[in-house]
């Protein structure tokens, strides 16, 4: 059974290597999401995310399989988004760098992170889960959908990268679940 936990400084190594795998892959097929090797997600995400305990990681047969960041920091473009209900930050989980290697795509790792986020959203007492994507990245659209998130909005999240300027932005209400 694949366990999903917080990751660990002994982790660091093998979240750069599923980010750097990634982005390769990336670079060579539809980069639905607009990341970059060395840019974005990196090292500094892997390091940062463990050091404030938000990131979370799955292994399958041994193997980094996918990672997802947990945290409540909405982008200030959330403000513009048309959601089930005004919250403050804490009532929100925000999903950032939902992230699968390129091995292990089709399997459902993310929708058992996502489903994972719900799980602990809930027994954190969160009251929505919020996510982001690309206009043009029709997976995680799909997927989002999915999972039961509904749309809410079409925003600029002011990134400052000309080929990532509107985002779709997604709500996984917990308190009606």
């Amino acid at each position: 059974m694949n366990q999903i936990r917080r990751a660990m400084m002994a982790d660091v190594e093998a979240v750069r290597d599923l980010y750097d795998t990634l982005n390769d892959y990336l670079a060579t097929h539809v980069n639905y999401t607009g990341w970059t090797k060395g840019v974005y997600p990196n090292a500094e995400t892997a390091l940062t995310g463990i050091q404030k305990e938000e990131l979370f990681v799955i292994y399958e047969e041994g193997h980094l399989a996918g990672t997802v960041i947990l945290n409540h920091d909405q982008a200030d473009a959330y403000e513009e988004g048309s959601w089930s209900e005004e919250l403050n930050n804490e009532e929100v989980l925000v999903v950032h760098t939902l992230a699968i290697h390129p091995e292990y795509t089709g399997r459902g790792i993310a929708t058992k992170l996502l489903e994972f986020a719900a799980n602990y959203g809930k027994e954190q007492g969160i009251k929505a889960i919020r996510l982001d994507a690309s206009i043009g990245n029709a997976p995680a659209q799909a997927l989002y959908t999915k999972c039961g998130y509904k749309e809410a909005g079409i925003v600029d999240l002011r990134l400052g990268i000309p080929e990532l300027v509107w985002f779709k932005l997604y709500e996984l209400p917990l308190n009606k679940m």
